[in-house]
């Protein structure tokens, strides 16, 4: 680990001041946005904006850096979300708040791939996988360190959009002063729907469903708490659950998935996942168990994507998982581009009740889709399950690629063993 550390911190650091900017930002306007009178289904849509320039911004990025190469883009991108979180106090309008969150989803996803493709050349085939974790476990704590900096100053000011401008500018400092040369970058076929349809519709079917839970509790978490009349501080707990969650259980549901069958333990976290929404629903004046139960939402969110990915790998060959990670990636995009307008709809609808319901439906929908498929095709045989590794719904191909060097690394390992 300390290897890793010593060859990777300015990145790491960089980008761990990017995630404390974007954790910042999105909280930030679920609350400025309810204090402004935006209706729920009006931020549904600011927040959705997001999730639609990421996945455009995912499949023209690797584009733009065979052009221009990574530091131009890096450069640029982080440029243009500096400049547009500043835009937030001063155009305060939902049409505006959207197309702004569409230039930040879209810089957002250019630069993870830029960031990870640099850190993705700055390890060897020993270290892959430690920095592959030690990333992950960096973008967590950036979200979650940025709930608190929500408490610094008043969200109906301009302090609070000035800081994440200015955590992302810093983030630029580290990067490009220390990295490595600019690796080799080229671009991955990827495989089409129907063809990841056909050798896994368990996969598919779920990382749609991911997608769009993840989607809803990353932007519409803030608006549920503004909606239940809870305190900056509690909004701020409130949504820190989420990801705290995502980090501590991703590791002990990423073990079980290499000991058993995957789809059986998808199933049963997302029957896990839905008795804490119901739970959330039943217990919704106590606000420590909505803490609660927010860990184990979140706690079951962020490690079934990688769960879904990783079962999609146990039909594949090694030299087909990069393009169907492509391709399980754009199809997370569409979900997660409808998440928020679904839930925010809801809400609006039946009230906060709406956010949990939602999140329900989508782990219901998950267990339901792999009961049904357990009738008709028996899952693979546990001792041919590829690697797990904790990749999340926020990560880009490039991630899911690099994850897959460290599975084919480590498979080599143990097969030599």
């Amino acid at each position: 680990m300390f290897v890793v550390l010593r060859n990777s911190w300015a990145l790491l650091l960089g980008m761990m001041l990017f995630m404390v900017g974007n954790g910042l930002q999105g909280t930030l306007l679920g609350v400025r946005g309810s204090s402004e009178g935006f209706s729920t289904f009006e931020l549904s849509v600011v927040m959705s904006g997001y999730f639609v320039g990421f996945l455009f911004g995912s499949q023209i990025a690797p584009k733009m850096i065979k052009r221009v190469g990574h530091v131009r883009v890096f450069a640029a991108l982080g440029s243009l979300i500096s400049a547009a979180l500043i835009m937030f106090p001063v155009a305060v309008d939902p049409i505006a708040w959207t197309l702004l969150r569409i230039v930040i989803g879209f810089c957002f996803s250019g630069v993870y791939v830029t960031a990870e493709s640099w850190l993705n050349d700055a390890s060897t085939n020993e270290t892959r996988g430690q920095t592959l974790s030690i990333y992950l476990i960096v973008q967590m704590l950036g979200i979650v360190t940025a709930q608190y900096l929500l408490l610094l100053a008043d969200p109906n000011g301009f302090i609070l959009f000035i800081l994440p401008s200015i955590l992302v500018s810093l983030a630029f400092a580290p990067i490009l002063l220390s990295v490595a040369p600019a690796p080799a970058f080229g671009t991955t076929k990827v495989l089409p729907i129907r063809k990841l349809f056909e050798i896994s519709p368990t996969s598919c079917v779920g990382v749609f469903l991911v997608g769009a839970m993840f989607s809803g509790l990353f932007g519409m978490s803030a608006v549920y708490g503004s909606q239940q009349g809870f305190e900056l501080k509690q909004i701020s707990a409130f949504v820190a659950s989420i990801y705290v969650g995502g980090m501590v259980l991703q590791y002990p549901i990423g073990w079980l998935s290499d000991q058993m069958d995957r789809r059986k333990l998808a199933i049963l976290t997302s029957v896990f996942g839905v008795g804490a929404c119901v739970l959330a629903i039943v217990f919704a004046g106590n606000f420590y168990m909505l803490l609660v139960m927010m860990f184990f939402v979140g706690g079951v969110a962020n490690p079934l994507y990688a769960l879904l990915l990783a079962y999609a790998n146990d039909y594949l060959d090694y030299e087909d998982m990069a393009a169907a990670s492509g391709g399980l990636i754009f199809i997370t995009g569409i979900g997660a581009i409808m998440g928020p307008i679904i839930m925010g709809q809801l809400m609006e609808t039946i009230g906060p009740n709406g956010f949990f319901i939602f999140l329900a439906a989508m782990m219901a929908g998950v267990a339901g889709y792999g009961i049904y498929r357990s009738s008709i095709r028996d899952a693979p045989d546990t001792a041919d399950n590829s690697n797990y590794s904790a990749v999340t719904p926020s990560t880009t191909a490039v991630a899911v690629e690099y994850a897959q060097e460290a599975w084919a690394e480590s498979d080599e390992e143990n097969t030599e063993d």
